[in-house]
């Protein structure tokens, strides 16, 4: 998917990079995730989870991006250049996408489709061929999410910690990216 089409998808989407002024916008669109998912049976983060110095963090060693609508924020990812805790020490051929997060309930449909296609693009606008991402491995309907956008399973990490509780298992996935 290209990042035009992915526009088209979310009709209005503006994307710009996070900065000290988005950290609060950035906590409660995490947190509004958090508990979709927790109402939804999914276990895997929780609110309250991250926080804004993990945002500023992010800010600092990578990219955070957010998605508006007008003014309203509707979604926002991570976009890490190296992940050595999920994917180990590698060579330098991908970008790593986390946290891709939208909001429910003001995000048009096709909005976590844009965001990924726009860190694709960056990725590959920084001259690297893979996007890489990681998600639980015991919830199906994203990983089946990931795989129908062209992403594909390459191994598992049995026991990822992200200082949130207990270790639990994520399968580590890519997808190869069209040179620019």
């Amino acid at each position: 998917m290209t990042h035009d089409l992915a526009r088209d998808l979310a009709d209005g989407l503006a994307l710009d990079r996070a900065g000290e002024r988005d950290l609060a916008a950035l906590t409660a669109l995490y947190d509004g995730a958090a508990r979709w998912m927790r109402e939804h049976g999914i276990d895997q983060w929780q609110p309250g989870g991250k926080d804004a110095a993990h945002f500023r963090l992010r800010m600092e060693e990578g990219e955070v991006w957010l998605a508006r609508i007008g003014a309203v924020v509707v979604g926002a990812y991570e976009l890490w250049w190296r992940d050595e805790q999920a994917w180990g020490a590698r060579p330098p051929v991908a970008g790593y996408v986390h946290r891709l997060m939208v909001d429910r309930a003001t995000a048009p449909r096709g909005t976590g489709r844009a965001l990924l296609a726009h860190a694709e693009g960056r990725i590959a606008g920084a001259g690297l061929a893979l996007c890489r991402l990681d998600c639980r491995s015991d919830n199906p309907v994203l990983l089946r999410y990931y795989e129908g956008l062209g992403y594909a399973v390459v191994g598992e990490l049995k026991a990822k910690t992200d200082g949130g509780g207990s270790p639990y298992a994520v399968t580590l996935m890519e997808r190869a990216l069209p040179a620019r």
